[in-house]
């Protein structure tokens, strides 16, 4: 008998092991250096239920979730329709590739470009997650196009692919290999602590001086994010998007926006977050909050784009799953019954308004910014020098798990608490989260 041919034991059904140790054994044992990398916490945090906003560790310990399992959650934990749907659409038929036809991914397409502007002839690629969804739009930008540099910001994170992430600025994200040649990345207009202060004509300036020193003068595209997720929610100053576009158009490319973290109602003011800006960007990208937590992304592009790739094959082998569409058709409904674009606005301007008292009565914090339920918080030893406060931050970061929520701790010198929660947190959740921050500050 081979390896391959031994059954690993004679139990009909294996038992899931909860306890800690034999989870953080297994992993230590069986995933790759890869797989173990991504460990924010000293102690590892081991969920065992959720429910809404709140999460479960297996230790029976209550948290208010504040990063929405890395902006995925969009609706709630185990929401009941989320559920329902699954299970309806995997009782009936778990995979259908795309060479078949489905009702319900078809469905899913139209439903999603209803929700965008209006006036434009819109058209989707499923994909199995973000950072495919960002491969397929560089190729489609590059493809239509005819050219091949792309512009980025620095700072942007877009996925870990190889693609992605060519297009990523944050070191920490980019392997010591050679990445894809012809991108560019921009000074990131970061008013805070960008090069240029908040000047945002210096900011677009450097467009045109990395279009004459850096490329032939021609572009596929600039993708940006409108508010930078990982980066510790950077959001483009107003005026920037609409004219940088114009700038990229004018040189034959087009505008990719990535609203994998920012879009479907979170910003509150607008559904997509590019809305807030005034542009109309050729292609989209999306994913994370659109399965709620179901592995989906999608690229929503204008069909003149698309269809530039209409002669050579595109596949994802999960890409339009029916599972995982059906999972998105729920989320989509769930959002606008339950309207929680309108709740991320109202909650998002309370959970502001705690985090801008915690600025005035600590000088650690540097800068409260975000929109929505999208929201961060930026520490620093010294606010005239602005240095980041990496070593606090991660001590905070600790405190905070301890006194019951979830956070994210991000930006390229993870000296920023991100809080990007499920988008059904309540007002009723205020008054904990508050008493919670205020006592992990506590000496700062």
């Amino acid at each position: 008998m081979t390896t391959s041919d031994a059954a690993p034991s004679d139990q009909t059904e294996i038992e899931t092991d909860w306890s800690a140790d034999a989870i953080i054994a297994r992993r230590n044992t069986y995933y790759a250096a890869t797989q173990r990398s991504f460990v924010p916490y000293r102690e590892p945090m081991i969920f065992r239920r959720g429910e809404g906003q709140y999460l479960w560790d297996d230790r029976g310990q209550k948290f208010i979730d504040l990063l929405a399992m890395n902006v995925c959650i969009s609706v709630g934990h185990a929401h009941p329709k989320v559920t329902a749907a699954v299970e309806a659409q995997i009782r009936e038929l778990q995979h259908s590739t795309t060479m078949f036809y489905h009702p319900v991914p078809a469905h899913f397409a139209e439903e999603l470009v209803a929700r965008m502007p209006k006036g434009h002839d819109w058209v989707v690629h499923f994909t199995n997650s973000g950072a495919e969804a960002i491969d397929l739009a560089l190729v489609m930008a590059q493809t239509a196009s005819g050219n091949i540099d792309m512009l980025a910001l620095r700072n942007a994170y877009h996925g870990a692919t190889f693609g992605a992430q060519s297009l990523t600025g944050i070191s920490g994200f980019r392997h010591n290999v050679p990445l894809l040649g012809g991108v560019h990345f921009l000074a990131n207009p970061d008013p805070y602590r960008g090069i240029f202060g908040n000047d945002t004509a210096a900011y677009l300036a450097e467009i045109d001086r990395t279009l004459q020193y850096s490329t032939s003068g021609r572009l596929a595209g600039f993708i940006v994010e409108p508010i930078q997720g990982y980066g510790g929610i950077v959001e483009c100053p107003a005026g920037y998007l609409k004219a940088a576009a114009e700038k990229v158009r004018a040189a034959g490319g087009i505008m990719i926006v990535d609203e994998v973290q920012s879009g479907f109602g979170r910003t509150g003011d607008t559904y997509w977050a590019f809305e807030a800006h005034g542009i109309v960007p050729e292609v989209v990208v999306m994913a994370k909050g659109i399965g709620n937590g179901f592995p989906l992304g999608a690229v929503v592009a204008q069909r003149h784009v698309a269809d530039k790739l209409a002669g050579k094959f595109y596949f994802n082998t999960y890409g339009a799953s029916p599972t995982s569409c059906a999972a998105g058709r729920a989320v989509l409904r769930v959002i606008d019954e339950e309207c929680l674009q309108s709740n991320s606005k109202v909650v998002g301007e309370r959970l502001r308004g705690i985090l801008e008292a915690l600025h005035q009565r600590h000088e650690i914090v540097g800068e409260v910014r975000g929109r929505g339920l999208m929201l961060a918080i930026e520490l620093v030893k010294d606010r005239k020098s602005k240095e980041p406060a990496t070593e606090i931050t991660a001590d905070i970061f600790e405190r905070i798990r301890e006194n019951g929520l979830v956070v994210s701790k991000s930006g390229a010198h993870r000296n920023i608490l991100r809080m990007v929660p499920p988008m059904c947190l309540s007002l009723d959740d205020a008054d904990t989260i508050a008493a919670a921050l205020e006592t992990c500050f506590r000496g700062y």
